[in-house]
């Protein structure tokens, strides 16, 4: 970065890439642009600065709130919890020694327990039973009935009861034809105005058929739903979660079937559909462990799960599933959280922007009567991935053509991008670029050729195999590897030769990916081919895994027994029989280490700061850099790079003023900048920045900011004023200061004495 000789003192030159500027906006000069990159104007109403100073909630913070004294209702397990408009209903569940059918309400607003209002006659005592909201009413379907105290009168039931918010009623719904078998510990949802029922425990099985009702009009009749695709197993104390027309239910007890899998129920198309566990190859966190007794809730576009009985523990993890990404992450909880113990069958609900959870069975079964509250955070999903890799896959701008393999295949890509991510690259890159300009040396007697003379760079790969080297490519844009067949024989191959270029280009953490998609890919059915395409193309690392693989006790006879074994060549059975005789210890560890390789974010805020050689852009600010009618200052236009670089949001709240309209002027892909930084103006505005804050909104003309700036430095003025900055502040700021404290001290009362009255003799 260096001062342009224009204008030394406002005018900057800022040299960088413009493939990743170009990735991430589609600037228009005036106005925003749609995704798919026309024009659209920027509406005053959507990109307005609309402003909240009212207290908020920290986000991703857990909060205790207060307990449900005995007196309203028992601690319990086993209930079942829903929201109507600002209220929790409890209802149901057991305290340890009898079942329960109270109703009690809890007042998100006034913080505040108490008994529901009910007539007519309630449900009998239950628990694992379901509850739904529909409209104006609460529905209570099964669950188990019967008084546990002396193990008697024990019944699961089909039963389906109406509770009426406005008016408190209880009744009980009558059918006509066929009914669902009674059961508990099943899940249900609302969704098409019907409520469904799905699998549980009947009293002897668990059950994975499918029932639904409709609560409007006057046919009350049951219809089971026949259900296509890849069903879960039979299973009961498990959540579901509907979101985007779909019903998700994850985990839950299915005996020896148990699975930590993710499954989705299209309630137009009645298929299920088994959402995959590759997430290794998008770099992301395993999912949950397998568990039952948790909570599933939906909010934005997020599942979150909580708590279960995962293999005989408690975990008080928050998971959380982005139903966009389809990957899965744990949330850190802010360090000042109240995080609620481990515990399970209790029972949670969203209200606003907020998940309470309330009840449970924990440590030494003893039941709950905790309420937590936990803050959600609703900001538009980062798209950098998404964005890097439509850019590769539409080739747009593209400044070098790798030769690959011996046919020579022609692939192009981004040097900015390519010299970012793999240092091996990065070098061919150079090497190419020196080649080049000596060309250009001897045929024109100058490097400095115009732009049409000038032929794209060529890097020439003859030892690699192009499928290889695009899934390669995918990688170093995205972190992900995506394969166009998932399910095709081929992929354990080819994923070898991903591995071989990885290890070639020096990118670690790809073949730390590979390591471990090969363990979750290789079976009894495929473990000979890998093993043989291991030694011929000397991967050591793969072909000890293939070894160790084939002689565990659980697999060596049926691969040994089969005809694959028999043609496999004789050197490579001597080492099979010499493993089995000899395992020893293995010498590969396969489980990911992530603190080693690089991730996509980190490479590019590295290359931001250090890729000067590979820059063919230069920005002048105050030149022809603005963001609506104003030029951002050096530091916003820094943050501004920043998030198209790498995604980052983390910027001083003077910044978040000049940026909050940068999504819209710049045409980005979404609004996730402006949700940062509005958040961040609402509540990271203090003393220590707020002079930076009244400059930049005076600058910017927002007077919302600049009158909440000068109300701020009036009520802290003693500490404001001793601040550096203060000194600084141009002379209409100052005046403005001063009238705002004239404004606000003028409005001050005194209660003994009229001002009016007040002479040069007065003891003031």
């Amino acid at each position: 970065m260096k001062k342009s000789g224009a204008d030394m003192s406002s005018s900057w030159n800022i040299s960088h890439s413009s493939t990743s500027l170009k990735s991430r906006t589609t600037y228009s000069g005036s106005g925003g642009a749609t995704p798919g990159g026309s024009s659209v104007p920027c509406e005053r109403t959507e990109n307005s600065l609309n402003l909240d100073f009212t207290p908020f909630e920290t986000i991703h913070k857990w909060k205790r709130m207060l307990e449900c004294d005995e007196f309203v209702g028992a601690r319990r397990s086993k209930h079942t919890v829903v929201a109507y408009k600002e209220a929790i209903y409890v209802f149901g569940g057991d305290n340890g020694k009898i079942m329960l059918n109270d109703l009690i309400r809890f007042d998100v607003k006034e913080k505040c327990w108490s008994r529901a209002f009910y007539t007519g006659i309630p449900p009998a005592p239950r628990y694992h039973h379901s509850a739904v909201v529909h409209g104006s009413s609460m529905f209570i379907f099964g669950g188990y009935t019967g008084d546990i105290h002396s193990n008697s009168n024990l019944t699961n039931k089909n039963d389906l009861f109406e509770y009426k918010f406005s008016s408190g009623y209880w009744v009980e719904w009558k059918f006509v034809g066929r009914t669902p078998v009674p059961r508990s510990a099943h899940g249900a949802a609302v969704y098409d105005n019907k409520l469904w029922i799905y699998a549980g425990y009947d009293g002897n099985a668990r059950l994975n058929d499918m029932w639904t009702i409709s609560l409007t009009g006057d046919t009350k009749q049951w219809e089971e739903i026949e259900q296509k695709g890849d069903r879960p197993p039979t299973c009961c104390n498990f959540p579901v979660a509907v979101a985007r027309g779909c019903m998700y239910v994850f985990s839950g007890q299915s005996g020896l079937q148990i699975t930590n899998a993710l499954f989705e129920f299209n309630f137009k198309t009645k298929a299920w559909r088994r959402i995959s566990n590759e997430h290794i190859l998008r770099g992301a966190p395993p999912p949950p462990a397998r568990r039952y007794g948790h909570t599933m809730v939906h909010h934005d576009r997020f599942l979150y799960v909580f708590g279960g009985s995962a293999d005989s523990t408690l975990p008080n993890d928050l998971h959380c599933y982005d139903v966009d990404s389809q990957v899965w992450s744990i949330l850190i909880p802010e360090a000042d959280s109240q995080v609620p113990t481990g515990r399970v069958f209790h029972a949670s609900a969203v209200i606003g922007d907020a998940m309470y959870i309330f009840g449970g069975t924990v440590d030494n079964n003893v039941r709950s009567g905790d309420m937590y509250r936990f803050q959600f955070s609703s900001y538009p999903r980062c798209t950098l991935q998404d964005d890097f890799g439509k850019f590769l896959s539409e080739r747009q701008f593209c400044d070098v053509q790798f030769i690959v393999g011996t046919d020579e295949v022609k692939i192009t890509a981004h040097v900015a991008m390519i010299a970012a991510r793999s240092q091996f690259l990065r070098t061919k890159i150079l090497a190419a670029r020196d080649a080049r300009n000596q060309h250009f040396e001897k045929i024109f007697g100058t490097t400095e050729v115009p732009f049409a003379e000038r032929q794209m760079l060529e890097v020439k790969l003859p030892g690699a195999v192009p499928e290889a080297f695009e899934m390669v490519l995918n990688y170093i844009y995205t972190d992900r590897i995506d394969f166009r067949d998932p399910f095709s024989n081929k992929i354990v191959l080819l994923m070898m030769d991903i591995y071989q270029l990885a290890v070639q280009f020096f990118i670690p953490r790809l073949e730390q990916v590979c390591i471990q998609y090969l363990e979750f890919k290789i079976s009894k059915s495929n473990v000979l081919d890998a093993l043989f395409n291991s030694d011929k193309m000397k991967l050591t690392v793969i072909k000890d895994y293939c070894l160790g693989f084939i002689v565990k006790e659980d697999n060596f006879y049926d691969i040994v027994m089969s005809q694959d074994f028999a043609a496999l060549e004789k050197a490579l059975m001597v080492e099979v029989i010499r493993k089995r005789l000899n395992p020893g210890k293995p010498t590969v560890d396969m489980k990911i280490d992530k603190n080693v390789g690089t991730t996509l974010e980190s490479d590019m805020a590295v290359f931001l700061k250090t890729g000067g050689e590979f820059c063919d852009i230069n920005l002048v600010l105050e030149g022809n850099i603005q963001i609506g009618d104003i030029s951002p200052s050096r530091e916003a236009f820094n943050s501004l790079l920043r998030y198209i670089y790498y995604g980052d949001t983390k910027m001083p709240p003077e910044d978040s003023l000049y940026l909050f309209q940068a999504p819209c002027f710049y045409g980005f892909t979404n609004n996730r900048l402006q949700a940062f930084c509005k958040h961040n103006l609402e509540h990271n505005i203090t003393f220590d920045n707020v002079l930076q804050i009244l400059e930049a909104s005076d600058r910017m003309n927002v007077p919302d900011i600049k009158n909440y700036a000068l109300r701020m430095i009036v009520h802290d003025f003693t500490q404001v004023a001793r601040l550096p900055k203060m000194r600084m502040l141009s002379r209409d700021l100052l005046l403005d200061v001063i009238m705002a404290m004239a404004d606000i001290l003028g409005d001050i009362r005194v209660n003994h004495q009229d001002l009016t009255s007040i002479s040069i003799h007065s003891d003031i």
